[in-house]
């Protein structure tokens, strides 16, 4: 495992982070912990969170994959080997103040995060996605405030537009307040065109972190899912035929297939290396169900493609 600055930052984090959204959704809290052991094992410390996780699911209110990292690390006493990311900005409670970027959420939502996640400390705070009602320099001096105070080290952005993006980092610069050191966008070697159209050019001038999520677009990315064949059983099913079950996706899958027949590697090694071959790229957030499917993206740690590699993945990808 390789690990990189985040952004301009002075923080290093491994190649890969591991994404929790699972914890506590479709694995069990023995099943998380085993992946995270076994993530840690292969080097990895970066570990990406949210307070909703995972809301949506039947009986969970939400926190509880920050609750699970929170026993975890208190029983291996590892905190200080992590770099322990969380977002906010989604519904955690009743009422008009319950969800939201405003000061009063915030100040609120990073406090239960703390307690959930047994720490004092969050690594890398991230507004989840933006609030419209809110104006950037309430929640930027909000967060510029939990940072002064020891509570937030770093600041980050999730699924920002690039004009939002952009008018947060200018009011940091003209306000002098805490400023976004990365962006989570969803990215993907069949999902490009929303990151490379004006996300991308936007990190590398401001010197962003990318933490890329869905690097594997949902499992379509693992070689899983066939053309003409009917979708494998999984909860994410549905969303992943309407989203990627099209001439151009296929292409796509097949191009990567034949890149990882000829390096002896699966497909979501190749997909998850075409991300780390970028320059721009800090580190692809990888999920797992088990184990044993947390291994195989490991697999891509170290893993960078060749020019031609590259060449024929972005001809199979391209957009207009």
């Amino acid at each position: 495992m390789e690990y990189r600055k985040l952004g301009r930052t002075g923080l290093k984090v491994s190649e890969l982070c591991l994404g929790t959204m699972q914890f506590g959704w479709t694995a069990d809290e023995a099943t998380s912990w085993a992946i995270m052991d076994a993530f840690v094992e292969a080097g990895g410390n970066f570990i990406d969170t949210a307070d909703i996780y995972s809301r949506w699911a039947p009986g969970n209110p939400g926190g509880v994959s920050e609750e699970i990292i929170g026993r975890w690390m208190k029983a291996r006493g590892n905190r200080r080997q992590i770099v322990l990311a969380t977002k906010v900005r989604g519904v955690m409670w009743p009422g008009p103040n319950g969800e939201g970027l405003s000061r009063a959420h915030i100040m609120a939502a990073v406090e239960d995060s703390l307690r959930r996640l047994q720490t004092d400390t969050i690594d890398l705070y991230q507004t989840h996605w933006f609030d419209a009602d809110t104006p950037i320099d309430e929640t930027l001096t909000a967060l510029d405030d939990l940072v002064r105070q020891g509570k937030v080290r770093y600041i980050g952005a999730s699924n920002y537009p690039a004009w939002r993006l952009m008018k947060a980092l200018w009011t940091s610069d003209k306000l002098g307040l805490a400023r976004y050191d990365s962006l989570q966008p969803h990215y993907n070697l069949a999902y490009r065109a929303e990151f490379e159209r004006e996300l991308k050019p936007l990190c590398q001038e401001e010197g962003l972190g990318v933490i890329p999520y869905s690097p594997l677009a949902g499992g379509f990315l693992t070689g899983k899912y066939r053309r003409g064949e009917p979708a494998p059983e999984s909860v994410r099913a549905g969303g992943i035929q309407r989203r990627y079950f099209n001439e151009r996706s296929f292409a796509v899958l097949e191009a990567a297939e034949q890149v990882a027949q000829s390096r002896g590697k699966t497909v979501a090694q190749i997909a998850l290396a075409w991300l780390l071959t970028q320059p721009v790229i800090t580190a692809p957030i990888i999920g797992a169900n088990s184990v044993e499917q947390l291994q195989d993206s490991l697999g891509a740690a170290g893993l960078r493609l060749t020019e031609e590699e590259m060449e024929a993945l972005n001809a199979a990808s391209a957009w207009e």
